[in-house]
């Protein structure tokens, strides 16, 4: 029996980063990058590493970029870890797992460490494949919430729910990370929204701005539980930001959700260091009359655009800045 299972890229539409901070937001899930995973019976249980995982390099410089590119351990620890939790999980709720072992390996096209999701894709395509093959179901409310718990309890990655929402549900939804409901219910409620609604929307990212998401969240979350009032402040109305834009997204009001997305960067700037190299990505977008504001924790944009010519001046001008433009795919 020969398993493959998928995950893809997601983008932050509206709300980012406040899915940490008990706030609301809105994302797409990019069907443009996936990662995938293989899994099939076998003897003994094997990992199959990949090129990008080598300890073999031809250079300094091809080290250098490898590492830049994937970090110091490709993506073996991120199916060690989502195996383990898959396996506490089961142990947690008296769920007794046949005694078989398999194989299982990854790829991936979705670009790293540029505010895509790359890492959390590989992880929900590999419970999706143990859940095949064991025949367990989880509920897609928890979910996320297992996902979320192999990148923090495992691996000690910073970040949110919002990506292993969207890429656990797809296509574009509402999330509303409430506290009251958060510890009524043990995850957010969240609302599918129909992709038809959505606008004519773009990404661009450059690989040369990747970063982990972690290190970019650490001072704006110690400042956030001291209750500095400029970030509690700022964050709420980054929540806000996409409690309007879901009502917005209803109405069909374009103008007020490009508004939206543009406020919801200035806000981000408020409280984050923003580097030149990825502000200058914002500023190259918004000169072309389009918006924009980050995917993630930076690396990659997101921005509504008007029609074909204003996509093409942002082909061009994005160029120039070593950034690639696409049309993300939903479905």
């Amino acid at each position: 029996m020969l398993i493959e299972t998928r995950a893809y890229a997601r983008a932050g539409l509206l709300g980012n980063p406040s899915d940490g901070f008990f706030g609301k937001t809105i994302a797409i899930s990019v069907r443009n990058f996936g990662a995938s995973v293989t899994l099939y019976e076998s003897p003994e249980l094997i990992i199959e590493a990949q090129p990008q995982d080598t300890n073999v390099f031809r250079s300094l410089h091809h080290l250098r970029d490898a590492v830049s590119m994937l970090g110091y351990h490709g993506g073996v620890p991120l199916l060690k870890a989502a195996i383990k939790k898959f396996g506490e999980y089961c142990e947690t709720q008296h769920i007794r797992l046949p005694n078989q072992n398999f194989s299982i390996r990854y790829s991936t096209s979705i670009p790293r460490q540029v505010g895509l999701s790359g890492s959390s894709a590989i992880i929900v395509a590999t419970f999706r494949a143990l859940m095949q093959f064991y025949d367990v179901e989880i509920p897609l409310a928890v979910l996320p919430n297992l996902v979320l718990a192999t990148e923090s309890e495992e691996l000690g990655i910073t970040a949110g729910l919002q990506d292993r929402v969207i890429q656990c549900y797809e296509g574009c939804v509402y999330m509303d990370f409430n506290q009251e409901i958060m510890e009524r219910q043990g995850h957010g409620q969240y609302e599918s929204i129909e992709p038809q609604l959505l606008p004519k929307l773009y990404i661009a990212y450059n690989t040369d701005l990747g970063k982990q998401s972690g290190r970019v969240h650490n001072d704006v979350r110690s400042r956030w539980l001291k209750g500095e009032p400029l970030v509690v402040e700022t964050m709420n109305a980054i929540a806000d930001v996409a409690r309007e834009g879901r009502e917005a997204l209803v109405r069909q009001d374009i103008k007020l959700l490009n508004e939206l997305v543009n406020r919801n960067f200035d806000l981000r700037a408020q409280i984050y260091t923003i580097s030149e190299r990825n502000r200058s990505l914002i500023e190259a977008a918004r000169a072309c009359g389009a918006s924009a504001s980050f995917t993630g924790s930076g690396g990659s944009i997101i921005g509504l655009y008007r029609d074909d010519a204003m996509l093409n001046r942002l082909f061009v001008e994005l160029k120039k800045i070593n950034a690639r433009v696409i049309k993300p795919y939903v479905v």
